[in-house]
C-alpha cells in the first residue's frame, strides 16, 4: 500500500512540473488511466484508498442512502450517485472517484448488479472561443410522484469551445415559438451570442429543401434577423458536425434525468439548472480535461452582447414573448 501512495505522490509532483499525462505514464511505466485516476484523488482520499484494514470510510454514514438508491435504480452510475449525494447533502466533502469506488464496493457487498452501457466519444474538431453553439432536442419518460409515467421534452445547448451547457424542459412537444423563447433564455444564460448556431434538420426551424438549400420557417428567419447569428443546418450524412450536442443530450438523459422522480415542471427546471451548476458545467470534461464554467469565463468575452428586450418589429416575435 505504501508503494501505491508513493506512486500517487510522484504523479502529483510530476504534474506540478507541467508534464503531460502521457509523459507521466511513460516515466512511471503505468497506464494513463491510472494517472488520471490518481490525479482526481485528494491526498486524504489516497490515504483512505491505500491504507489496509477496516478503517471507517468517509461515505459510511451515507451507506443506507446509497444502498437504497442502487436497489431501487440498479442502473445508477457512480457519477449519478455522486450528483445525488451533492444534491441531498450540499455540505458533503468527498471526491467523485471516492464515490465511484464506494459504489462498486457496495454493489459487490450487496450483490447489486449494474448493466454496463457503452461510452460515447467525441470525434470533432476543437473550435475557437465565441465561434459556435450547438443545439438539439430530446425527450425522456419519467415516473412522477404517483408512479405514473410522464413524457418530458427538452432543448439543450452547448458552446463548442468551453462545453458550457444550458437546457430547458417542457411537458409537451416544442413549437417554433418555444424554441425561439428558449434561444433567448440560453443567450441570456451565456451572456451573449456566438457567431454560429448549429442544428439538425429539425422541422421546428426548417420546412423544406430547395435546390440543395434548406429553407427556414418564417418565424425563425425573423428571429435570426433580430438576433443576427449565422445558422448551419447539418445534413443526415454529416452527423459529426454536431457530435458535442449529441453527447450532451445523452449526458442530460443519463446523468440528470435517469431515475429522477418528476413532480412539477417548475421544480424540474429548477433542479436542472442546479444540476448544470453542480455537475453539468462544473465537472471536468472528458475531452478538454477542464471545467466548462472556468473556460466559459474567458469564452464569453468573445460573444456579441445580447440586446434586451427583443425588438417588436416582427409579429411572430411579439407573440412568443407574451
Amino acid at each position: 500500500m505504501e508503494e501505491k501512495l508513493m506512486v500517487y505522490l510522484e504523479i502529483h509532483q510530476l504534474r506540478k512540473q507541467r508534464l503531460r499525462v502521457s509523459q507521466i505514464a511513460k516515466r512511471l511505466r503505468i497506464s494513463r488511466t491510472t494517472v488520471y485516476k490518481y490525479l482526481e484523488m485528494t491526498f486524504e482520499e489516497a490515504v483512505e484508498e491505500f491504507e489496509p484494514g477496516d478503517r471507517k470510510k468517509k461515505l459510511d454514514p451515507y451507506r443506507d442512502w446509497i444502498v437504497n438508491w442502487l436497489r431501487e435504480f440498479p442502473s445508477l452510475s457512480g457519477a449519478q450517485v455522486y450528483d445525488w449525494l451533492q444534491e441531498r447533502f450540499p455540505n458533503i466533502n468527498v471526491g467523485e472517484s471516492t464515490v465511484r469506488r464506494y459504489v462498486n464496493e457496495v454493489r459487490d457487498l450487496y450483490q447489486i448488479e449494474k448493466k454496463e452501457e457503452s461510452r460515447e466519444y467525441e470525434s470533432v474538431e476543437e473550435l475557437p472561443p465565441g465561434k459556435q453553439l450547438q443545439v438539439d432536442w430530446g425527450q425522456t419518460i419519467q415516473k412522477d410522484t404517483h408512479g405514473k409515467e410522464v413524457r418530458l421534452y427538452f432543448i439543450a445547448f452547448v458552446l463548442a469551445h468551453s462545453r458550457q451547457k444550458y437546457m430547458w424542459w417542457l411537458n409537451r412537444p416544442f413549437t417554433t415559438n418555444d424554441t425561439i423563447r428558449c434561444h433567448d433564455l440560453a443567450f441570456q444564460y451565456f451572456e451573449g451570442i456566438p457567431e454560429e448556431v448549429v442544428y439538425d434538420q429539425d422541422n421546428l426551424i426548417a420546412v423544406s429543401e430547395n435546390a440543395g438549400d434548406l429553407i427556414l420557417t418564417k418565424s425563425f428567419q425573423d428571429y435570426i434577423h433580430q438576433r443576427k447569428f449565422r445558422v448551419y443546418l447539418c445534413r443526415k450524412a454529416d452527423p459529426e458536425s454536431k457530435g458535442k450536442i449529441e453527447n450532451v443530450v445523452k449526458y442530460v438523459k443519463n446523468n440528470f434525468a435517469k431515475n429522477r422522480i418528476y413532480s412539477t415542471l417548475e421544480d424540474w427546471n429548477g433542479c436542472s439548472l442546479k444540476w448544470l451548476e453542480r455537475t453539468g458545467n462544473y465537472k471536468v470534461h472528458n475531452t478538454t480535461k477542464k471545467r466548462p464554467y472556468e473556460v466559459f469565463r474567458l469564452e464569453k468575452q468573445h460573444f456579441r452582447k445580447i440586446s434586451d428586450p427583443l425588438s417588436y418589429e416582427s409579429n411572430n416575435i411579439i407573440s412568443l414573448v407574451k
